[in-house]
């Protein structure tokens, strides 16, 4: 299902920007972006070595309308500000060899002290999330689960991946997109924020959407139609056109089962296993 937005993410600032809240750092405020925090609003903090990536497709369409309104917030944390050396290393070849490179646990450590800063120990409030195409695969299920934290704080990924020692340290969740490999985490983190943030009160404008739609209840969405009625000798059911809203309910609940049955029969085996 894809959102349509009633019109373009204004630039300018809403009125829900004077509620801004003051926290210590631990890194120089030159640094850093520019996000003074929203105080109550949700809040994705991203660890790249890619920062300019961020928003992205997130500051487009209602999720970026809904940014502009400030009903989320998004900081990116440069990986590099964290480095070493002239060239800001963050890391180093593999122990035991092997090809590639590996985040360094020092540097990423301090980059996860810096984001974690102040706030909430409970991974249930604020999940801190590693993007890691070893991870358990991303669902609607955690989606709804992070939209009920305060935030969360994603690590991306790059190169050969990051040292274990951060991982387990920091009692960190590995999450994966899908049974892949990708160059690094920020297209993944973008498609989990964007799961995550159309769950958040008012930024769809429409509740019943999201209890309609594909995997909200287990089931792949309906099929849908819209004007006209006759396309290329192609017509709508006759049932969505009658007006008898039991029928048309009826209609659309067998054809999820059957669409899931046929195109997604994991999904359907564990519908009817619990």
């Amino acid at each position: 299902m894809t959102d349509q937005p009633d019109n373009k993410p204004q630039k300018t600032l809403s009125k829900s920007h004077g509620r801004i809240a003051i926290r210590p750092t631990l890194q120089p405020r030159d640094l850093m972006v520019d996000t003074p925090d929203i105080a109550g609003t949700w809040k994705a903090k991203i660890i790249t070595l890619l920062p300019t990536a961020f928003p992205g497709m997130l500051g487009e369409s209602l999720t970026g309308k809904a940014l502009q309104d400030g009903l989320w917030q998004i900081e990116p944390i440069d990986l590099r500000i964290f480095g070493e050396g002239k060239h800001r290393n963050v890391d180093d070849t593999p122990a035991g060899g092997g090809a590639g490179m590996v985040l360094r646990p020092d540097i990423m450590g301090k980059a996860v002290d810096f984001a974690m800063n102040g706030l909430p120990q409970d991974r249930e409030k604020w999940p801190l999330v590693y993007l890691s195409p070893r991870g358990k695969r991303f669902d609607q299920a955690t989606a709804k689960r992070w939209s009920k934290a305060e935030g969360i704080t994603m690590i991306c990924g790059r190169f050969e991946g990051l040292d274990e020692r951060v991982i387990n340290h920091f009692d960190i969740e590995e999450v994966s997109l899908g049974d892949f490999v990708l160059t690094g985490g920020e297209i993944p983190a973008q498609a989990m924020i964007d799961a995550t943030v159309r769950l958040l009160p008012g930024v769809l404008g429409n509740a019943e959407s999201i209890e309609e739609e594909s995997h909200s209840n287990g089931l792949l969405e309906h099929p849908q139609y819209t004007r006209p009625a006759e396309w290329r000798g192609h017509k709508i059911p006759d049932v969505l056109m009658s007006g008898h809203h039991g029928k048309i309910a009826k209609w659309r609940e067998d054809m999820a089962k059957q669409l899931t049955q046929e195109r997604r029969p994991d999904m359907w085996r564990i519908l009817n296993d619990t």
